[in-house]
């Protein structure tokens, strides 16, 4: 591992000009498009970066993962995905030379293509380059099996100790039922966060359908929504953009984007918290594998609240745009999330997992315009804005641009490696096959 980077100090931000740039570089020239995914891109010694190969982030037609040097620019192939099938959305183990990406079915066909709840979560051990191991199980007729879904996985992350995997989870057994109309008796197919812990002997699942498999980890959907949210209420009609938070007594919980209908019939997104016992594998007073007309139950033990209320605010909710995803700090007190201040600017605002009055960050004349990243030490957070790449204190909200504004930059994803001294994000460049979304880095300086 490489030394850490210098604490992020006060003293540290007031040494950077507004007028001195880090000089970025452009690690990879392909003839093709590369996706970073929005966090946990670097190894873990803050060497390579992982990505896919994808035209674009709306697009899923990536045949491979591959991994760029950031010091000399040597591109490695991690994985190709079998004819016929896709895989994307990489993110590395905190700690180990492991990546988990989505795996597409195999093969996509016209009676079963790519689609949200049709994908599924996979694991490379890069010791052993090539040979996926599947993260979750699936099985999509009955009998539904505990620790198996129905359904596909999306972005999935590693828990900062690398024990259990989150990830966004939609159903397709819900799904073929189509939209409940008035008193219908099924549930609907919304998206949810799930969680995959591993298990002795993976989860073996019934050949019942053609499309069934196995998977290395027991996993379950860890979130309540319902059809219809009553106006006013915590209740849900979707769970999504997850992120782990781990207090100093290693109790892991996830923060995620609920959908809410306001008093007046309005929707809007708050913040949630899924805080979640040491044992997911016990089921509750509703099946964890769910029926033919219900979804996934959470596990025994797991409590979900709500953090925010924002339906009094000019602007409503957290802002679904630019996409981001929870993020909380190393000590796990403060999560960061994005929401429009009075004047309409997208700004960071931070929250206790205890919930309360969310802090605002940022203050900006120029809106926060990517996901973010904090820096390991917990002083700073990554992001893009007026189409540079800054670094915002955490604690004076003091925000320092490292890169000369560019329209072109990428929302995507702004990525700070784990030793602190690099951000990863996307910007196209031109070169002989055309002009493709390719990596960049800019050094975080430091005197």
């Amino acid at each position: 591992m490489r030394a850490p980077h210098p604490l992020l100090t006060a003293a540290w931000f007031a040494a950077l000009l507004g007028n001195v740039f880090a000089q970025e570089s452009q690690l990879t020239r392909a003839p093709h498009g590369h996706v970073l995914t929005n966090v946990n891109v670097w190894s873990p010694d803050s060497r390579w970066l992982v990505y896919d190969v994808r035209s674009s982030d709306g697009t899923f037609e990536s045949d491979r993962i591959e991994q760029v040097n950031a010091d000399t620019g040597e591109v490695q192939v991690l994985y190709r995905a079998p004819t016929g099938s896709a895989c994307g959305v990489v993110t590395y183990h905190p700690r180990e030379p492991k990546i988990v990406f989505i795996h597409a079915p195999e093969p996509i066909a016209a009676d079963w293509t790519y689609g949200a709840s049709r994908r599924r979560g996979a694991v490379v051990d890069l010791r052993e380059p090539g040979r996926a191991r599947p993260l979750d199980a699936m099985t999509y007729a009955p009998p539904f099996v505990p620790g198996a879904l129905r359904g596909g996985t999306h972005v999935h992350v590693f828990s900062p100790d690398g024990a259990w995997v989150s990830s966004t989870y939609e159903d397709e057994v819900l799904a073929r039922l189509g939209p409940a109309e008035s008193g219908a008796v099924h549930d609907l197919n919304q998206r949810n966060v799930a969680v995959t812990v591993p298990f002795a002997g993976g989860v073996t699942v019934p050949r019942t359908h053609p499309r069934n498999h196995d998977g290395d980890g027991f996993t379950v959907v860890v979130t309540r929504t319902v059809n219809r949210p009553r106006p006013g209420s915590d209740e849900i009609a979707k769970a999504f953009e997850e992120g782990w938070v781990v207090g100093p007594d290693g109790r892991r919980a996830l923060a995620f984007l609920g959908l809410v209908t306001a008093a007046d019939g309005r929707e809007h997104a708050e913040v949630f918290i899924a805080e979640l016992p040491a044992e997911l594998t016990r089921g509750g007073s509703e099946p964890l594998a769910g029926t033919a007309v219900r979804r996934p139950a959470p596990p025994a033990g797991v409590t979900q609240r709500r953090l925010t209320f924002t339906s009094d605010r000019k602007h409503p909710g957290v802002a679904l745009a630019p996409r981001h995803w929870l993020r909380a700090n190393p000590a796990g007190d403060r999560i960061a999330f994005l929401m429009r201040d009075d004047a309409g600017i997208v700004q960071l605002w931070m929250i206790a997992p205890a919930g309360g009055v969310p802090r605002q960050l940022t203050r900006n004349a120029a809106g926060v315009a990517s996901a973010f990243t904090w820096t390991a030490d917990g002083r700073a957070i990554a992001h893009t804005m007026d189409g540079s790449v800054c670094l915002t204190d955490a604690d004076t909200s003091e925000t320092r641009r490292l890169t000369r504004p560019d329209p072109t930059t990428q929302p995507q994803a702004c990525v700070v490696s784990p030793d602190g001294r690099r951000i990863a994000f996307l910007r196209p460049a031109a070169g002989p096959g055309g002009t493709f979304s390719q990596i960049w880095t800019v050094p975080i300086p430091f005197p």
